[in-house]
């Protein structure tokens, strides 16, 4: 098997892995991460040949921006207090506490070292977190958190992971420069990001046809985050703050084709992307476990112990910061999301899964210094991470869903239903009083505005059939029934159309180009 024949593995498997994951109720990234353990004992099966510093480049833009896309900047800003505590604060206690372990417990190993190893094992993964949170229908307040927790705390790592490489390859450190390259990346990531979600913008308009739009998505998180690299800023948060850009200003609500396509289309990036990046975590054990040839019981109790402090900092830190948070809340009346009982904040520390960004940061460390001496104990830093990923990605990922039913976390579905009837309501009204502009303007036959009164009631009670009265809901039930009968019938019209249509594009002569044209209109007729 060959570079390319393990890529085509990879992508089926990230296709397979969803059925297979909602059938046995297990997380298709845990499922991918196990598929490439399995491919990694495999003797026909090559050694990945991704270079290291490419891994975060090629597979962390589409994932952010797919992650952003099911969020908005309004619902960041409200949770901009917990999304801190555990996107930065969280980050740089984890990093302290695995550095001091680790520094105690691995002979040799420099403190600018153990601090790396910190930094690139603090982040728990956006994508793990909230591919299986959005599996096991937990409140929308957890899911935002973890979103915004994974979204953010790249970001901090990230940079707190270049700065103490630095440290270990120039043999100096400067608190002073630290934090000032802290502040310098986050600055030129936001202005980055910023410019190119504007003029993203700028161009969405020029191009005008929905394929053209989706292919520039597609480009604007590359080009946001190397830029932003290139200026020495965050590339996660270039991309970050170029997705919530469009996400605000680029969304036209008479985009239907744009929109129903560009969500298409991301779906599928989503998941071969993601399937593709826990399918290379797992193929990287191969070089783990060639690590610890020899040295098994050593590098596992180093690795269990970093485990260890891992989830218990994840614990101790988010006992104290959610009770502070829910004080805060109710002292200062923000609509906050913040998980409501101890049975939510469990679910959250037990979400802490590492994945991506880890193995990208274990394995883009340098093999020598700037004297030309091997990077001090890189084997053992990488052999840990490893551990940590696999432990918490497979251990907490599997898990996970037995401990969600276990503790009886569910979403607030009436709550869901109450805000969906709500906007159902919005959006009737908003219908009735175009219609009644619409009727100042122009006259209407008293048919036909009757007509287009109930259609606009209709709208609303396809959305939520509860808002209408018991008549008017069965007056409208029966006039369901009688549009499923007429649709069903035209579906089976179109059907046969399309069908003659396709034979003709075999026949002699025909254009292909102009079969399709007819065909594409027929489609778009079905979807009416």
């Amino acid at each position: 098997m060959d570079q390319l024949a393990l890529l085509f593995v990879l992508l089926l498997g990230a296709l397979v892995s969803v059925p297979v994951g909602d059938r046995f109720g297990l997380p298709a990234p845990v499922l991918m991460t196990l598929l490439g353990v399995v491919l990694a004992v495999l003797d026909f099966v090559p050694n990945v040949a991704v270079r290291p510093e490419l891994i975060l480049p090629l597979l962390l833009p589409p994932l952010l921006y797919a992650a952003v896309r099911r969020t908005s900047w309004r619902q960041f800003a409200a949770n901009r207090r917990p999304i801190f505590l555990l996107a930065v604060a969280l980050v740089f206690v984890t990093m302290a506490a695995v550095a001091a372990v680790a520094g105690a417990i691995v002979p040799g190993l420099p403190v600018a070292a153990a601090f790396a190893l910190g930094a690139l094992v603090a982040p728990p993964d956006p994508v793990a977190a909230t591919a299986v949170a959005g599996q096991l229908g937990l409140p929308r307040r957890l899911v935002s958190i973890l979103e915004g927790e994974g979204l953010f705390n790249d970001v901090t790592a990230i940079v707190l992971y270049h700065v103490a490489i630095t440290a270990v390859v120039t043999g100096s450190f400067s608190a002073w420069r630290a934090g000032m390259d802290l502040v310098l990346s986050a600055v030129v990531a936001v202005v980055v990001g910023l410019a190119l979600g504007w003029g993203a913008n700028r161009l969405l308009d020029l191009l005008g046809d929905a394929t053209l739009q989706i292919g520039l998505t597609l480009l604007v998180p590359y080009a946001s985050y190397v830029l932003a690299e290139e200026l020495h800023g965050s590339g996660v948060l270039a991309v970050l703050t170029t997705a919530l850009f469009l996400a605000e200003y680029a969304t036209d609500a008479d985009d239907v084709m744009i929109r129903l396509a560009g969500h298409t289309f991301w779906n599928i990036v989503d998941t071969l992307v993601t399937g593709v990046a826990f399918g290379l975590i797992g193929l990287e054990l191969h070089n783990a476990i060639r690590t610890a040839s020899g040295r098994w019981a050593e590098m596992l109790g180093w690795a269990g112990a970093v485990v260890a402090v891992v989830v218990l900092v994840r614990l101790a830190w988010l006992l104290p910061a959610t009770w502070l948070t829910e004080r805060l809340h109710a002292r200062r009346d923000h609509d906050e999301d913040i998980p409501a009982s101890w049975r939510e904040t469990v679910v959250m520390w037990w979400s802490g899964m590492r994945g991506v960004a880890s193995v990208a940061l274990a394995l883009a460390i340098p093999l020598t210094t700037d004297d030309g001496s091997p990077f001090p104990d890189r084997d053992e830093i990488v052999f840990i991470a490893f551990g940590v990923i696999m432990a918490t990605l497979v251990l907490q990922g599997l898990t996970l869903p037995w401990l969600v039913k276990r503790l009886g976390v569910r979403a607030d579905t009436e709550r869901e239903k109450d805000f969906e009837k709500a906007l159902a309501t919005r959006a009737a009204k908003a219908a009735k009083r175009r219609l009644r502009e619409i009727e100042q303007v122009e006259e209407l036959p008293d048919e036909l505005s009757e007509q287009m009164q109930r259609r606009a009631f209709d709208i609303g009670l396809r959305i939520s059939p509860e808002i209408g009265e018991d008549e008017r809901r069965e007056d409208h039930e029966m006039r369901v029934r009688r549009l499923k009968r007429v649709r069903r019938i035209q579906n089976e019209m179109l059907s046969a159309a399309r069908h003659e249509v396709l034979a003709a594009r075999n026949e002699p002569g025909a254009d292909p180009e102009v079969v399709d044209r007819v065909l594409r209109h027929l489609d778009v007729r079905s979807m009416r």
